[in-house]
């Protein structure tokens, strides 16, 4: 027997451990079953679970085990990413607890000592996956750094190389002082803060008196500076188009251009181009053949070097700059204030809220920095995968990200590959005494090339940056395949059929996958792109820290279990919304899975077990085809939902047929025929085996637990083997038209009643008469034969038809042509409940005004947050619908 409660910490461990035991996740190369492939997204291995986590990979997990059930070759690939910066920062962390430093080790000792860590703690997010249910092909886990996928890499990048598609160059980038690297612009992110904007004037060669005043929030840049630009149809400066400035501290003369970038409407409407330190400035400097001096270096500190300081009295001075030299830059940036200000150049200082890029990891202001790195023609491998998406070769779902996509592909720029770390694909290229570059796929046939450069053997360098992680990450789709071995596995599961991700990395890695996958296997790396959305608190908050409202999945599960987290997710995962998501939600979705348990132990205290040889068409009693007809819908209804990614309607449609069909009506309305013994009851023990075993089949994607236990122990099939049943079919039920317009009738009967029972305050424990007056002679009939169901559930002391007029002091409510009467004026006070009704009305009444006339001011529409704003219009909605309701409720007492 069942015991009382479901216990999901001890079952879905047992559950997942057996499932992994009997290799059920497992897909079969050699199988003739159509491949279906997703790629996981590899979660940091230094990651823990996050709300994020639990958000794709219960989508993922979703989709992979609903297409395994109907009967596809099913690979999920598991994995998990090196995560150059942020691994070797946790190992730097435990190194500086144990007084040493990764200078001290030197690199091969920190690399060993990485891999170390890696052994000892870096599978914790793949034991997390597992608490989750993610029924991934766990045999087959691939690493980034392992050999295979190393192979790969260097494969890429010879190949790359040799087609003039990866180059070093100098050019800006995003540079972080306190790691000294460069990092990727998702390793970026903004921060607000309280800073100044600082104008500063800029005299004008040979024009006394005249001055070009500049606001910018970085004068410490400014050493840097080669020009001042203006808009071409700014009247304003139409006179000094082509003038020089001199530029303050400096002295150096600077010409005055014309050019788009500068904006009219903002600050004086001139700025400043320092091309060595912002990006906006570089694209100005090449457009016009500017200089780019940088005047700091890699610890963010002030250089002289790239600058040429020409004295002019009252403007600048030698003495002064030499004082900078070495400063940091915030140091920096007080000092040349207060010079400007003691010099008359500073016109004003005004406080400035804006956004400052720092490193996500180091917290440190970003340095955009002149250096000489390794970067890929993005711009040529993107022609092809915009091209995909235009044809339809891959399709964005949404469609509107495909827009995202577009945009950011048609204005990429060439992509910074190289990182200074020492954890990551070292890049293969080897230099000469001469500074040759010899690109390889080892060190010998690198070697092998440098002899047959220079006549003899020569001694090398290997360059000591890695490659960026988003690097290997883009090869992730046929790489853990076996690429560039031509595998059994690659020529199955590639391309894959879905990749679900969220819109942050559209740009970092589905573009790339999609770059390198058309470049080396002359396919898209996957047929469909989901994109979900953000997992926010309650409230539509984004979660942080900082906020305190950040929510551990791990906690859910232990609290609540992990049916109940991810039908929570998928029952809030709608196309292009975020999911605001809490644990009264999760809880709520617990109860679900309590009503699950609890119909499971009444089925079995009936008799329920399952009848394999049952056929559902040969099923006679109206209730019976009435339940089989509602399982074939709700079949219907999820598997067209989950065709769509519409997680949403693939849940609800599981809620409201188990939770208010199935439990609600069916084993209600059932109970007393199962009671009865005889040949009624035991078709519905049958009836209710056979649809109890399609609700577990149907609920198992999203609630793979719960539906297991079940499974297994009703003896559904084997032990592990609900993950493998077939996905349910509609069956053919005869007549089925005449038993859902029976039994739908019945129920609308029922609940108007309850309703009217309800709004009038009827106590839960006193019958009442219900009288049903000009039915229909079908009407009526139906009327009789579930006499005892509508007593029961409706609470009636008696059911007949009403003759003549309606009585006083009753409440009445309209079912198709009949009238539903009860007689109430013995039972309740109807004139003070017609009271308490008109005030609930009018209190309705005036929360849907006073919100309304919030959400017509426009001024509180603009300003509030959005989540605010949304909040009220949900208020507004739901009031205007309370007034309905309380309008209906008192229309009903005659």
């Amino acid at each position: 027997m069942l015991s009382r409660h479901f216990d999901a910490a001890a079952t879905e461990r047992r559950l997942y451990e057996g499932w992994e035991r009997a290799g059920a996740f497992a897909c079969d190369p050699g199988s003739a079953a159509a491949p279906y492939t997703i790629m996981i997204p590899p979660p940091n291995v230094t990651g823990s679970l996050h709300m994020g986590h639990a958000l794709t990979f219960t989508i993922q997990d979703a989709l992979i085990r609903w297409r395994r059930m109907q009967g596809r070759d099913a690979l999920w690939q598991p994995g998990t990413d090196h995560a150059g910066i942020a691994t070797q920062m946790v190992v730097e962390r435990l190194l500086g607890e144990q007084g040493t430093t990764r200078a001290a080790l030197g690199r091969e000792a920190f690399i060993a000592r990485v891999w170390q860590w890696k052994a000892d703690s870096g599978g914790a997010i793949t034991r997390q996956l597992r608490r989750l249910g993610a029924s991934l092909d766990w045999p087959r886990e691939r690493f980034t750094m392992d050999e295979g996928l190393s192979a790969a890499v260097r494969e890429v990048f010879v190949t790359l190389y040799g087609k003039g598609l990866i180059y070093r160059d100098r050019r800006l980038v995003n540079w972080d002082p306190k790691l000294q690297t460069a990092i990727s612009d998702l390793e970026v992110e903004s921060r607000e803060v309280r800073g100044s904007l600082w104008h500063v004037r800029y005299p004008i060669e040979d024009l006394p008196d005249r001055f070009i005043a500049v606001a910018t929030t970085r004068p410490e840049t400014m050493l840097g500076d080669v020009a001042v630009a203006v808009h071409p149809d700014d009247a304003r400066y139409a006179d000094l188009v082509g003038r020089r400035a001199i530029l303050p501290l400096v002295g150096r003369r600077i010409p005055i251009i014309a050019d788009p970038y500068s904006d009219p409407e903002k600050g004086t409407g001139a700025v400043k181009i320092t091309p060595a330190h912002d990006f906006n400035d570089f694209a100005v400097g090449q457009r016009h053949g500017l200089p780019m001096p940088s005047v700091l270096d890699r610890e963010a500190r002030v250089i002289l070097a790239e600058i040429a300081p020409e004295p002019v009295a009252g403007v600048a001075g030698p003495d002064f700059l030499r004082g900078l030299a070495g400063q940091d830059r915030f140091t920096a940036r007080k000092n040349i204030v207060a010079e400007l200000e003691r010099l008359g150049l500073l016109e004003k200082t005004e406080a400035h809220l804006h956004q400052v890029p720092h490193g996500d990891r180091s917290g440190v202001p970003v340095e955009p920095l002149l250096t000489t790195q390794w970067f890929c023609n993005a711009a040529e491998l993107a022609r092809p995968a915009i091209a995909a998406v235009e044809s339809g070769r891959t399709v964005f779902v949404p469609r509107q990200w495909e827009n995202t996509f577009f945009a950011w592909m048609r204005a990429i720029e060439p992509w910074c590959i190289s990182r200074q770390l020492w954890w990551g694909h070292r890049i293969p290229a080897w230099y000469g005494p001469d500074g040759k570059i010899f690109v390889a796929r080892s060190a010998d046939a690198a070697r092998q090339a440098a002899q047959a450069h220079y006549g003899r053997e020569t001694a090398l360098a290997q360059d000591e940056d890695v490659l960026d992680t988003w690097f290997s990450s883009a090869l992730w789709p046929f790489s853990t395949l076996g690429w560039p071995e031509q595998t059994r596995e690659l020529a199955r599961y590639y391309p894959g059929d879905v990749l679900v991700t969220g819109f942050d990395i559209i740009f970092f890695w589905v573009a790339r996958m999609m770059m390198m996958g058309l470049h080396f296997m002359d396919d898209v790396p996957f047929r469909t792109v989901y994109i979900h959305g953000l997992v926010r608190d309650e409230r539509g908050q984004k979660m942080s820290k900082s906020k305190g409202n950040v929510i551990d999945p791990l906690e859910l599960i232990d609290t609540f279990g992990a049916d109940a987290l991810r039908f929570t997710i998928c029952a809030l995962t709608g196309p292009g919304r975020d999911v605001k998501l809490g644990a009264t939600r999760v809880e709520g979705y617990r109860s679900f899975v309590t009503k699950i348990w609890n119909a499971a132990i009444l089925c079995e205290r009936n008799g329920v077990v399952p009848a394999p040889e049952f056929d559902p068409g040969t099923a006679r009693l109206p209730l019976s085809r009435w339940i089989l007809d509602a399982a074939n819908r709700a079949v219907a209804e999820a598997t067209e939902a989950l065709e769509a990614y519409r997680f949403d309607e693939y849940a609800g449609a599981c809620y409201r047929f188990f939770w208010n069909v199935f439990c609600d009506w069916f084993l209600e309305l059932a109970k007393p025929a199962l009671a009865a013994g005889d040949a009624d009851a035991a078709e519905l023990r049958r009836v209710s085996a056979h649809v109890l075993g399609t609700a577990l089949r149907l609920m198992h994607p999203a609630m793979p637990f719960v539906t297991e236990e079940l499974w297994d122990h009703f003896g559904y099939g084997a032990p592990f083997s609900l993950v493998r049943a077939p996905w349910p079919q509609p069956v053919p039920i005869s007549d089925s038209g005449t038993a859902r317009q029976e039994l739908d009738w019945l129920i609308r009967l029922i609940a108007e009643i309850r309703t009217v029972r309800s709004e009038m305050n009827v106590p839960p424990g006193t019958l009442t008469p219900v009288l049903l007056k000009d039915p229909s002679r079908e009407n009526l009939a139906r009327a009789k034969n579930w006499m005892e169901q509508i007593r029961r559930l409706a609470r009636a002391s008696e059911v007949r038809t009403l003759e003549g007029a309606l009585p006083k002091g009753a409440a009445q409510a309209v079912l198709d042509e009949a009238t539903i009467v009860l007689p109430l004026a013995e039972v309740i006070d109807l004139a003070a409940e017609r009271a308490r009704l008109a005030r609930e009305r009018d209190k309705a009444e005036q929360e849907a005004e006073k919100v309304a006339k919030k959400l017509a001011n426009a001024d509180f529409v603009q300003r509030a947050p959005e989540e605010v704003v949304e909040e009220n219009r949900e208020r507004l909605a739901t009031a205007r619908q309370e007034v309905a309701r309380l309008e209906a409720a008192l229309a009903r007492i005659h």
